[in-house]
């Protein structure tokens, strides 16, 4: 990313914004299986709770746009995403790009000792609100933090049966 015109020509979206979080997570699988099981987009509906994702337009690799729904009850928000990088089977780069999640996220695989990987998701949220979306972030990032890692948890559980990807 240089300059005011980010990443494919995403501008100031592209880069890192005050709202950030990490959760990670130890599978029991090789790195690639990992990789092919988190870059599987829609089978994300699988182990994020409440949410379905499917793509927009291309082949999952990059440029790729992804949106994935999060609904409770009547509810719902809408995640864009471009897949802006893809470095098999370590890393995932996207940009959220909807009208109000914004701002870049990495999937990380990392292959440790005994065929196990660890897997880092990491993301910079532009807040939205201004001052008032700064004032709740505190309030709202352990949540996000939480969640986050339970669905790694159950990501993790479904790739060690065999069931993803």
């Amino acid at each position: 990313m240089t300059g005011r015109e980010g990443v494919d020509g995403l501008g100031d979206v592209a880069q890192p914004g005050a709202g950030e979080f990490t959760a990670t997570v130890i599978v029991d699988a090789p790195a690639d299986r990992v990789f092919a099981a988190l870059t599987d987009w829609e089978r994300q509906s699988d182990w994020i709770p409440f949410t379905t994702v499917r793509v927009v337009e291309g082949d999952g690799g990059e440029g790729t746009l992804v949106e994935a729904v999060t609904a409770l009850g009547p509810v719902a928000l809408r995640d864009e995403m471009r897949v802006v990088r893809v470095d098999a089977p370590y890393e995932v780069g996207v940009v959220h790009c909807g009208k109000l999640l914004r701002g870049p996220g990495v999937l990380r695989c990392t292959p440790i000792t005994g065929d196990r990987t660890q897997v880092v998701w990491h993301e910079w949220f532009h807040l939205p609100g201004g001052a008032a979306g700064r004032l709740a972030w505190p309030l709202l990032w352990p949540g996000s933090k939480a969640s986050l890692t339970l669905a790694l948890k159950r990501f993790a559980r479904l790739v060690e049966q065999g069931r993803l990807p």
